[in-house]
């Protein structure tokens, strides 16, 4: 069974754009062996992760990101069956926050602000979707 998470938390620390290249690299190596794809948002300190794969390799990454001291306030935005992977090309992309429109932000959130604490899981759901066909999407 495959199965769409979304979620959101704080860094528990200041990052800088070493560290993030850091996360993301060894997401993709470890995101390969275990079947898992999706995209990784970063901004002010806020991460948004949509995480696609088994059941059972998608729960467990969770459940190691809500219990790693690096993140604080970890909150699940969605959780979803699928019948298909949206990202299956990506161990996981990156959204370009330079390419993000304020306005494309406002069609799903009440500021233009991105906020996946004020925005329903749909919404974000949504939004990392037009964020694809947009071409704010990265990956390595």
């Amino acid at each position: 069974m495959l199965v769409h998470l979304l979620y959101a938390s704080r860094a528990a620390h200041a990052m800088s754009g070493q560290d993030l290249v850091a996360i993301l690299k060894q997401s993709r190596e470890h995101n390969a062996g275990e079947g898992i794809t999706g995209l990784l948002c970063h901004s002010d300190g806020v991460f948004m992760q949509l995480l696609e794969g088994g059941r059972d390799a998608v729960n467990a990454r969770y459940q190691r990101i809500a219990s790693d001291p690096r993140h604080k306030d970890v909150i699940l935005l969605s959780y979803t069956e699928i019948a298909e992977r949206e990202f299956a090309g990506w161990t996981m992309g990156q959204v370009n926050l330079h390419r993000l429109n304020p306005g494309l932000v406002l069609k799903y959130s009440a500021t233009s602000q991105l906020n996946p604490y004020s925005m329903s899981g749909r919404a974000m759901l949504s939004l990392f979707r037009e964020l694809v066909s947009s071409g704010a999407i990265e990956c390595s």
